[in-house]
């Protein structure tokens, strides 16, 4: 009887030990870390969404496919990097495509990204840049290159029915520097670009 009690009682405790770090960690926890963010950075914290014309259409962490259903490049956009996310810049599945240098899967999905990016551009395969042929690391990186977006601007134009310097000046004005004036590489957020170029085409 008294062997039933105790264990009565140990059940008792580890349910109510269960339940109070259930509310404490599960719910007070994360709602707490959430108001100290959106204090901090509000739209850090709600993942920089970025609005046009009042609707959400992206986030300015996170990149998208300008493609069709099929997945083949809509022309009159440009393009992102390619994401090995899931099916492509699928939040819940971010990573790379883990494989090495010299993965043969790999060098012939390069190949064959050189092939199609430079028949897209109308260039010559050698002058495709390394961001348009590899996904980084998250598979969610929204930028790429100044050098592949420069690549994109006679397509883009032309589809458009734009001058090439008014769309090669849109690029030159959505170029990022590298962080803190140093670290890294100069960048531009496509999203950000497909903006502009959306509202330089009205």
């Amino acid at each position: 009887m008294s062997t039933s009690r105790s264990t009565l009682r140990q059940l008792g405790t580890a349910v109510r030990a269960l339940a109070v770090l259930t509310l404490v960690l599960g719910i007070g926890y994360p709602l707490a870390i959430t108001g100290v963010g959106r204090l901090a950075s509000a739209d850090r914290a709600d993942g920089q969404p970025v609005t046009l014309d009042g609707r959400i259409v992206g986030s300015a962490s996170l990149g998208q496919g300008f493609t069709d259903a099929e997945g083949a490049a809509l022309p009159e956009w440009f393009q992102s990097r390619p994401s090995a996310a899931g099916d492509g810049y699928d939040g819940g599945a971010s990573s790379g495509s883990n494989l090495g240098p010299e993965n043969p899967d790999l060098v012939a999905a390069i190949e064959e990204r050189r092939a199609a990016v430079a028949d897209l551009e109308g260039v010559d395969p050698a002058g495709v840049p390394a961001d348009a042929l590899t996904s980084s690391g998250s598979g969610l990186d929204p930028h790429i290159s100044p050098e592949y977006a420069l690549l994109q601007v006679p397509r883009v134009a032309a589809e458009r029915g734009l001058d090439e310097a008014d769309v090669e000046a849109l690029v030159e004005d959505t170029v990022q520097g590298p962080d803190l004036g140093y670290l890294g590489e100069p960048t531009v957020d496509v999203l950000q670009l497909n903006i502009a170029l959306a509202a330089l085409d009205t």
